[in-house]
């Protein structure tokens, strides 16, 4: 089964995404609906579908579908960049008790992919078709 298709493209690309605040501050709860409606109005202005968001209060969960000429690490930066700037103009008296010299994401994050099939049905199907 195909995800989105364009004039020249099908894909079923998805993404699981987690990352956290520095320093594994939780905070989160206390942003948590400014946050999901910030990260929704990014995947929406760079067409990321987000069929799931999950906000602990030290960590995000993030299931997104993407075109693949957009790189996980691209998408990851987008979503922190401006969630990050985000946050800030709207919760700065509450962030600056927590993290010194702006910025609140750590830079480090977790990436993994799924589909719909697995790995080893992909490669039956490539091994069925190189007989034919």
């Amino acid at each position: 089964m195909c995800g989105p298709r364009l004039k020249h493209t099908a894909y079923n690309i998805n993404y699981h995404f987690v990352w956290c605040p520095k320093s594994r501050h939780s905070v989160l709860d206390e942003i948590e609906q400014s946050l999901e409606t910030s990260s929704r109005d990014v995947c929406g202005e760079y067409n990321y579908e987000m069929p799931s968001l999950h906000i602990s209060p030290d960590h995000v969960h993030l299931f997104i579908s993407a075109h693949p000429k957009h790189s996980p690490s691209g998408i990851t930066r987008k979503i922190k960049r401006i969630t990050d700037r985000a946050m800030w103009q709207q919760h700065e008296s509450f962030l600056e008790n927590y993290f010194w010299g702006g910025g609140f994401w750590d830079e480090s994050y977790y990436v993994g992919t799924a589909g719909e099939v697995s790995s080893q049905t992909i490669e039956q199907y490539i091994r069925r078709t190189e007989h034919v």
